[in-house]
């Protein structure tokens, strides 16, 4: 009869761990704890123990998660042309049962929102500084992804200083936006802060970073509208009313989130 759990060296110091559907059908619990040996005797005999876990198969997901197996991405066409989910532990990470492992554990399956921080910079005739940007054919304020361990304050002046060579220092946070799965993208957090009021002549200081801007301008709330994606234009507009305190601080979108009823 064949095991229900199964571990198989795969590679050099590396074991594969599986296990059958009525290991699933157990429940969450029982099915933990008829997993966990097996991948506790395996990793006690190599430096490294994974499974390979559909991306369908939620339930299998969270088996490999409480045996202490982190996530580490997903391996494209690693099956029969299909994508498989690849949890593993080394023996040298600190066991789930430690604050450090067990963080280091939630750390590998919790969302990662992406986060953008942009800046809202304004001349004296209360135009909007613009980009054109080479990889979209629509203008956006200039700004960017936060990199990880980033201040997103710091970020949005650093992304400003590297693709238009401007030193401007992030004031207070306008607008909070969120924005949906959108055109092979994943969600993310969209972070508007004050770039402050400047003269005209700021244009004329720019260095564009050619590789991701074509242009750079100030343009009016029409200017806006026309050359913007839509939701674009709502959180400029959003974010300008806020100058004063008068807009929502959190949107979706660019449009105001709606309380439940």
């Amino acid at each position: 009869m064949t095991e229900s759990v199964s571990v198989h060296t795969v590679a050099d110091g590396v074991a594969r761990v599986t296990w059958r559907a009525e290991v699933v059908d157990l429940g969450l619990v029982d099915a933990v704890a008829r997993v966990q040996p097996y991948v506790d005797r395996a990793l006690a005999e190599h430096g490294r123990v994974e499974a390979w876990v559909r991306p369908d198969d939620v339930a299998s997901q969270r088996i490999a998660t409480w045996t202490g197996l982190r996530r580490e991405g997903v391996m494209r066409g690693a099956v029969a042309e299909e994508d498989r989910i690849v949890f593993a532990r080394l023996a040298a990470d600190p066991p789930s049962s430690e604050p450090e492992g067990f963080r280091a554990l939630l750390n590998s399956f919790l969302p990662r929102k992406r986060a953008i921080s942009q800046l809202l910079v304004r001349d004296h005739e209360h135009r909007v500084l613009l980009c054109q940007l080479t990889y979209k054919p629509d203008w956006d304020l200039p700004g960017g992804v936060v990199e990880v361990g980033e201040s997103p304050q710091l970020a949005v002046s650093r992304e400003v200083s590297e693709e238009l060579g401007l030193e401007l220092s992030a004031g207070p946070l306008l607008l909070t936006d969120w924005l949906p799965p959108w055109s092979g993208w994943d969600d993310a957090l969209c972070l508007v802060f004050d770039g402050g009021s400047h003269r005209p002549t700021l244009l004329d200081s720019i260095v564009r970073e050619k590789r991701e801007i074509r242009a750079a301008e100030f343009c009016t709330l029409d200017q806006v509208a026309e050359r913007c994606a839509e939701f674009t234009a709502r959180r400029v507009a959003a974010a300008l009313a806020n100058l004063d305190g008068g807009a929502p601080a959190y949107v979706e979108s660019g449009r105001p989130r709606q309380p439940p009823h």
